[in-house]
């Protein structure tokens, strides 16, 4: 494929590493990056909590399984070699009832399967030697899951790209994508540029749904948007997280539940909750798209969602709206840290997957179009990933499997 252009729709951390990933094995192709914004990541990249998994939570064999373990290795090693921030601080993922512990133990059996580094069992007792203000019935503890700081590491690839003469073009919202003899040509609505590439690798996240069916891609699954709200705690009281807290998750759902996160920069954050948003890029609760709005009605699959799952719905919505309610789960784990102690912080926008039955798409799922790949499901732990999934496109691209 020397001397052929590969064109990247959008400027995460996902399709960065991916364009990285082509530039490092394929020197002779040019890649260009294309997004609507006038940074990277300015949308998922740049609103997750900046945790590094460790491969805790996926069905052994799936794609994230195999891309967790893999891209963590990866990204630890990125992180060392440009001296970017990565703390492994470590995980406690903390049963509080009874009706947790047998939960708690078939994810330990799934984790264990998945070889996640470092991983055991502790008891009520232990939970308070490595988190003294955590309080549960017994835990899981994995000292290599760490934190970092995912918009550092998406400008790092960016400057990766240049380097080795792509180019990431901002500013470039993607309106056409049409087949010509032997390529694409892609076409934007800022301009009359119009972009032709030999192949096209489709990671726009939020609106990945739309891009893909711009490349007449099927309509399933399509993106309905969750917006997960954060809470800050307040200076006085960080010193009592020093590392990551998390419940035993609900198997039905792929979010993880409101957990206490400590950053790279100091702080803790609580979160996220999940609320529909009405908005692909509803970061505010104020901010409603009619057009968003009208496509999450009309898909099928958000009405059986919602038969399904509309208790858990409205309590994410009291949380939502109440700090009080909010904090009255987190303090399970950490119990003095309540809601006089936080204060309301950022928010990001999940892009969650839904089939047509309303099945919530839990792993990563990758369409193969003609000379179009489109990454149709990515969420977390995407980031973490992002190295390894990068890979895994590239082979699927180039037809030459590499690493492991």
């Amino acid at each position: 494929m020397a001397d052929e252009t590969i064109g990247i729709v959008g400027a995460g951390i996902v399709g960065l590493a991916t364009a990285r990933e082509i530039a490092l094995r394929h020197p002779g192709t040019r890649v260009v990056v294309l997004d609507k914004e006038q940074d990277v990541a300015v949308h998922q990249t740049g609103h997750n909590s900046g945790v590094v998994h460790a491969g805790i939570y996926y069905p052994p064999g799936s794609l994230k399984a195999r891309l967790c373990t893999r891209g963590m290795g990866l990204l630890r090693e990125y992180c060392a070699d440009r001296e970017l921030p990565y703390d492994e601080c470590g995980k406690l993922v903390v049963a509080v009832t009874d009706e947790e512990l047998p939960r708690m133990e078939a994810l330990y059996a799934k984790a264990l399967e998945n070889q996640v580094p470092g991983l055991r069992r502790i008891s009520a007792g232990e939970i308070g030697e490595i988190e003294p203000h955590a309080a549960g019935k017994a835990a899981l503890h994995s000292p290599r899951t760490a934190i970092t700081d995912y918009t550092w590491i998406a400008r790092e690839f960016a400057k990766d790209i240049a380097g080795s003469g792509g180019e990431v073009r901002l500013g470039f919202e993607v309106t056409r994508v049409t087949r010509v003899p032997n390529g694409i040509e892609v076409t934007s609505a800022s301009g009359p540029d119009t972009v032709r590439v030999d192949r096209l690798i489709l990671c726009a996240g939020l609106q990945s749904d739309a891009v893909a069916r711009l490349a007449e891609d099927r309509a399933e699954p399509r993106i309905i948007p969750f917006r997960g709200e954060y809470m800050t705690v307040l200076p006085a009281k960080t010193h009592m997280v020093r590392g990551l807290i998390y419940p035993v998750p609900d198997p039905r759902y792929p979010f993880l539940g409101v957990h206490f996160t400590r950053r790279v920069s100091g702080d803790v954050e609580v979160g996220p909750n999940a609320v529909l948003a009405y908005a692909r890029e509803g970061y505010r609760r104020t901010r409603v798209s009619a057009r968003d709005l009208a496509g999450i009605v009309a898909w099928p699959g958000t009405w059986h969602m919602a038969r399904q799952h509309w208790r858990t719905g409205l309590k994410e919505m009291r949380g939502s709206l109440s700090k009080s309610a909010y904090m009255k789960a987190a303090r399970l784990y950490v119990p003095e840290i309540g809601a006089a102690d936080v204060m309301r912080a950022g928010a990001g926008v999940r892009a969650q997957a839904l089939d047509r039955d309303g099945t919530l798409v839990d792993d990563f799922r990758i369409h193969q179009v003609g000379r179009v790949t489109a990454v149709r499901n990515a969420p977390s732990p995407a980031a973490t990933s992002s190295m390894a999934i990068a890979e895994h496109l590239v082979d699927a691209v180039f037809g030459e499997p590499t690493g492991p």
